[in-house]
């Protein structure tokens, strides 16, 4: 088990610089001044809040497969790639509840825990997998968000998925701290 590093650790990796959550299966999310992780369950208040999948067509599949995406995490360096690219996008809008600068979130391990604030831990597991619902924001927003690598295989670059392990408030402006798992690494995949 991991121990709680506390604010002075060297580890502290990023900062929080937006949180959003919606009620609704809406793909944008309002931002907040703060939202409630739930050990086990999730971001209160957020339409996938639950022990089981609540992706809608993960639900249509199976309703009983464990909820592995609780928490949506997306890198503001991302957003900062497709402005570049001619993507206008703000906190939340790709359906993320944490948004995040200063961490390499797609080259985490799965496994690894993120510190939020005084005492959220999320669990990383896996990579978000970008879906045609992205066009509905802006048209190629979708395409924009895959890449290739050096040997040809398909990068994701619209975040990383979650479970909550520690209850707590996260807000803008939070310290993430990260703890990476013993070695070997497991790469992430998509959930």
């Amino acid at each position: 088990m991991s121990r709680q590093p506390d604010m002075h650790d060297s580890n502290v990796a990023g900062t929080v610089t937006a949180v959003s959550r919606s009620a609704t299966h809406t793909m944008s999310k309002p931002n907040e001044a703060s939202i409630t992780l739930l050990a086990g369950l999730g971001v209160e208040g957020d339409a996938h809040l639950g022990v089981t999948v609540k992706h809608r067509s993960r639900v249509a599949r199976d309703p009983t497969q464990p909820n592995l995406r609780q928490v949506h995490l997306i890198h503001a360096e991302l957003h900062d790639e497709l402005e570049v690219a001619g993507f206008r996008l703000a906190p939340g809008q790709m359906g993320e509840n944490i948004t995040t600068r200063g961490i390499a979130l797609l080259g985490l391990p799965t496994g690894t825990m993120l510190y939020l604030g005084d005492t959220a831990v999320v669990e990383v597991t896996g990579l978000r997998n970008p879906c045609a619902q992205l066009d509905g924001i802006q048209p190629g927003l979708m395409a924009a968000t895959l890449d290739r690598d050096a040997e040809g295989k398909l990068v994701r670059k619209a975040g990383i998925m979650g479970v909550v392990l520690t209850s707590g408030d996260v807000r803008p402006g939070d310290p993430i701290r990260v703890d990476l798992p013993p070695e070997p690494h497991e790469a992430l995949q998509p959930v």
